[in-house]
């Protein structure tokens, strides 16, 4: 899962349009699908199209607070790698992971989307691609399994086993069924040892809920 076409840090934009999706991240070196459908978000992907095919995904959340009301503080960069139509005047557009990012204040909106001020600052390490691990993966993928079997969400992990220990923290990050603010604190990890410790407790948290459930009723 290495970060296509990897930008310098002179490049990255200082101003991004912002696709928020709750309970979705983007973390550097993942790719994600997305169905598009929305009018401001069809805006959002014509205009990204002809500047450069970036936009960045951050989430929404309840509230005023923050740079930028509504939305967490941190996103990632990301740049549409492929690009399809339905035929119904949807979108499906594949976008990779390049960079996190710190919102510092909100431009003009465009379209009905929002745009934000990016500060990369914190995050330039990401640019690299130099976080491999090692990870506690064992003990990880063992847990992800009674996760998803207890979800009923049949699933092989034959080929996340076999995934070295940056993509494995990546994709689970990605796909693992978190709330929306524990997939924040995913994001904003220091590196994915971390994020890989996170996901151990957070199953075992829900997994101890589930059974302390079970047991009372």
């Amino acid at each position: 899962m290495s970060i296509p076409q990897r930008m310098r840090a002179e490049d990255l934009p200082p101003v991004v349009p912002v696709f928020a999706i709750s309970g979705a991240i983007l973390l550097p070196g993942g790719t994600m699908p997305l169905m598009v459908f929305e009018p401001r978000y069809l805006a959002l992907t014509d205009d990204a199209l002809g500047a450069g095919r970036l936009f960045a995904l951050v989430q929404p959340r309840e509230g005023e607070d923050g740079v930028a009301p509504g939305l967490y503080d941190t996103g990632c960069l990301g740049r549409i790698t492929a690009f399809g139509e339905t035929g119904d005047g949807r979108y499906l557009v594949t976008v990779a992971g390049l960079c996190r990012f710190r919102v510092s204040g909100e431009a003009e909106g465009r379209s009905g989307y929002r745009r934000v001020a990016a500060d990369y600052g914190a995050y330039l390490g990401d640019l690299d691609g130099g976080d491999v691990g090692p990870v506690e993966r064992r003990p990880l993928l063992a847990i992800v399994r009674t996760y998803l079997s207890g979800l009923g969400m049949a699933t092989d992990l034959a080929q996340l086993e076999k995934a070295g220990d940056a993509e494995l923290a990546i994709r689970l990050a990605m796909a693992c069924p978190f709330s929306p603010e524990e997939k924040q604190v995913l994001l904003e990890a220091s590196d994915h040892a971390e994020r890989c410790r996170l996901m151990t407790a957070m199953i075992q948290k829900e997994l101890l809920a589930e059974t302390c459930s079970s047991s009372i009723h």
